[in-house]
């Protein structure tokens, strides 16, 4: 079963930053990039740290965990730098009305 939540506003957010929400009791990292919104697991695969906290690269759309430096891509959840082996999951994220929507499967 599927759940959508408003999680925010989109000015609410800067471009090139990422914020922790929870949906349907999943931790999702909301990345803002200049040009969309996604929606990712927050827990690093290596080490269990927050996602959320990281920095974002929109120009690889990708999110690296702040604690040793795994990043993740933010289209597949796949990793794209060690340590990291395993991917986190990714959320269907959009921008309806001025707000973002994250949907969790």
């Amino acid at each position: 079963m599927s759940e959508t939540r408003i999680v925010c506003d989109l000015e609410d957010m800067e471009p090139n930053s990422a914020r922790r929400f929870e949906v349907a009791g999943q931790a999702v990292a909301v990345v803002r990039t200049p040009d969309a919104v996604y929606a990712i697991g927050d827990r690093c695969s290596h080490a269990d740290f927050s996602l959320s906290e990281g920095e974002v690269d929109a120009d690889s759309c990708t999110l690296e965990c702040w604690k040793h430096g795994a990043t993740f891509s933010l289209t597949s959840g796949e990793p794209q730098a060690l340590p990291a082996t395993k991917s986190v999951p990714v959320y269907e994220a959009k921008v309806v009305d001025g707000k973002i929507e994250v949907t969790v499967s």
